[in-house]
């Protein structure tokens, strides 16, 4: 399974501290450092702040050399799609076609506040990332030279150059994710080349995959072409003290963690993690929220390269 790191640095994480997470990842193997996308701590005083995910990926592009580097997930509501387009594009440069964007609706009302952005009703916001998507992976696609039109009702684009234009074509990856019963599915399978479902056990993993291979199925797409991924917050520790000492720092209590994470030796972990390899799950994200705990993804090192 390709074992990812997947972090929260709305929490209270600096530049610095991401950066040695993702150098850290990278020299232990792990397939890819993604971060999440949002500007208000769930809890706690998020101090220092909020650092910007696209700003943050920009210079880890420049500070690591191989690992895959992307959102779970931007939120539409953040960006228009267009300069989004042309942010993840340059990022993509910028780290030699090692981007992937996650994006998604949009539901933490109260960063919004926060900062100014509007939030409108569920519906309208899986509109707009329905718009979205189709703006920015048109933008990518569009061949050098001609150009790009689109007239959807929120993001109508006329005459665009479409530039500049991604290393990896005709675009990088897409991510889209969530347990929406209806549009999500659709969505992932008119657009993503991965579907995820973050912190979910096994069985509504099982029912969310055959959402999304049912939606395939009604475009006659390949739903095999898509990578299935899930999002789970670990806790891993050579002893039971060890893991709950981890669990108390993500700020989850060690017996429900137990119930609705990965926790344990690496050995153990990899075992819940063949629970998911067995709905045809190929790729985990680990989420670990301590990010001066590098001991810890020493530990979780030992599951990469495991079958």
């Amino acid at each position: 399974m390709d074992l990812r790191i997947f972090v929260e640095p709305q929490q209270g994480a600096t530049y610095d501290q991401q950066l040695r997470v993702a150098r850290a990842a990278e020299s232990l193997g792990f397939g890819a450092f993604f971060r999440s996308d949002h500007y208000l701590a769930m809890g706690g005083d998020g101090l220092p702040g909020p650092t910007d995910a696209w700003v943050t990926l920009a210079g880890l592009a420049r500070e690591t050399t191989t690992i895959r580097l992307g959102t779970l997930v931007s939120s539409a509501t953040f960006r228009l799609p267009g300069p989004l387009a042309i942010t993840v594009a340059q990022v993509d440069q910028m780290s030699g076609g090692r981007v992937e964007l996650g994006l998604g609706a949009g539901w933490f009302e109260a960063e919004h506040a926060a900062y100014g952005i509007g939030f409108p009703a569920v519906g309208e916001r899986f509109d707009r990332l329905e718009e979205q998507l189709a703006v920015v992976t048109g933008l990518w696609a569009t061949p050098e030279g001609e150009s790009f039109d689109h007239p959807g009702p929120h993001y109508p684009v006329t005459g665009s150059p479409a530039l500049p234009k991604p290393v990896q074509r005709p675009g990088p990856p897409i991510v889209v994710g969530g347990t929406g019963k209806r549009r999500t599915p659709a969505l992932a399978a008119r657009y993503a080349a991965e579907f995820n479902l973050p912190f979910a056990p096994p069985d509504v993993t099982r029912t969310q995959v055959g959402r999304v291979r049912d939606a395939c199925a009604e475009i006659g797409r390949d739903a095999d072409e898509l990578t299935w991924s899930v999002a789970l917050t670990v806790a891993a520790g050579r002893d039971d003290a060890e893991v709950d000492r981890r669990a108390r720092a993500a700020g989850r209590a060690p017996e429900e963690l137990r119930r609705n994470g990965l926790t344990g030796t690496p050995q153990e972990i990899g075992e819940q993690l063949g629970r998911y390899a067995e709905l045809g799950v190929t790729r985990a994200y680990l989420q670990v929220l301590d990010l001066d705990d590098l001991d810890h993804l020493e530990l979780l090192g030992e599951l990469v390269g495991r079958d």
